[in-house]
Parts: C-alpha cells; structure tokens; sequence
C-alpha cells in the first residue's frame, strides 16, 4: 500500500507519497520517476517520502512552503524523529539513490553526495502534519505498470518534440533558401537592367551618340 498526501501550498498542487513500510520502500526505490525527489529524516529510521516533480520543475528550486510541508510529514513518520526538535531532514533526486545487494530491506545510499540538501527542522508543526493527513489516500497501485506506462508517455512526447524541432528546422532551411533565390533572381534582374541601360545609345564612328531604334516594318 502506498500513502498519498496533496500539499496546496503551492499551485498546482503537489503531489507527496510513501509507502507504508521497509518493504514497499523498496518497491518505491526500484520503481521511482525521474522527477521524483526522495526525502528522510537525517541519520535517524523514518518514512521514504517522495514529491512528485512536474515536467517544468527541478528538485533545486522545490518552494520553501512546499519544503517545510515535506519536512513536517517526514518528521510525524519517524518514531524517534517525531519525539525530537532540532532535525535535519534530507533530500535528493530520485536518481541519485544508490542501492545494492548487501543492503538491508529499505536501506539506500547516495550516488553523489553533493547532490544531497537539507532542511532544518525546529519543532514538530501541528497546524502543516494535520492539513496534509486530511489528504491522505491510501491505494494498491501497481508501481511497475504505472513506472511503465510513464517511460512510455515520455518516449512518446520526446518524439513529438524531436518531430517538431525537425519540422522547425525544415522550415528555416526553406526559407533561407527562399531568400537566397529570391536574392539571386535580383541580382539577375539587376545585371539584365544594366546590359538594357547599356544598348539603349551607341556612340557612332564620329563619337556623337546614335540612339538606336526599333525597325517596325
């Protein structure tokens, strides 16, 4: 089972979800987004907690009203952390989550370190932990399907975007070669006008000038 929360501290609403225990951790691990962003209490057991990334946003620039929702569930989800003030919460690209065969159900590590924040936390907020558990939802998703299905939409709408960035450049291909003919066929014009300017008087074997004329009969 996976928890769901909606925080509409920020708009659109943003979407915040954990599994219920270590091992549907591990199902949230192997299944993640890209545009997921992993959040856990600093050196302590808590609940993964994970926000769900639009297309346009990046993990560096999550809002600070968003952050200190996400810092308060993952508090209230740790059972020494919900006890304690003064917590660190830490946060990182669903990407950067590192896992291998000799760790424990639910345990994980960082492929960069650099690529890890954190959120200072001074004390547990009522008022923020209440308004997101109003929200909460609880469903049996199938994890895999739903990771499939997404790899799938993305791989579509890239090949729409690929599509339309190559028509664009058809286009500009079309008319810079437009330009370029319409630019010669002025320089054409251009010299025939000259050649016209240039037949148009003759100078005769006295070196007055004879206009020529056109014989119509």
């Amino acid at each position: 089972m996976v928890l769901y929360f909606t925080s509409n501290v920020v708009s659109p609403s943003a979407l915040i979800y954990m599994g219920k225990d270590k091992f549907e951790n591990e199902d949230l691990i192997k299944h993640g987004f890209e545009q997921d962003v992993w959040f856990h209490v600093d050196k302590l057991s808590s609940a993964h907690v994970y926000l769900r990334l639009g297309l346009d946003q990046t993990w560096d620039d999550i809002p600070q009203p968003l952050l200190d929702d996400l810092a308060q569930l993952v508090k209230a989800n740790s059972i020494e952390g919900n006890k304690k003030n003064n917590l660190t919460i830490i946060y990182t690209p669903w990407s950067n989550l590192k896992k291998t065969g000799d760790m424990d159900v639910g345990q994980v590590s960082f492929k960069k370190n650099n690529l890890v924040k954190r959120v200072y936390v001074a004390e547990r907020i009522n008022e923020i932990v209440n308004r997101l558990n109003k929200t909460k939802d609880e469903q049996f998703p199938d994890l895999a399907q739903e990771k499939a299905d997404h790899e799938r939409l993305q791989r579509r709408q890239q090949k729409e975007k690929d599509h339309e960035r190559q028509q664009d450049e058809l286009r500009q291909i079309q008319e810079l070669k437009q330009k370029a003919s319409e630019r010669s066929y002025a320089a054409i014009f251009d010299s025939a006008d000259m050649k016209g300017s240039s037949n148009y008087r003759n100078m005769d074997n006295d070196g007055d000038v004879e206009a020529f004329e056109e014989d119509f009969m």
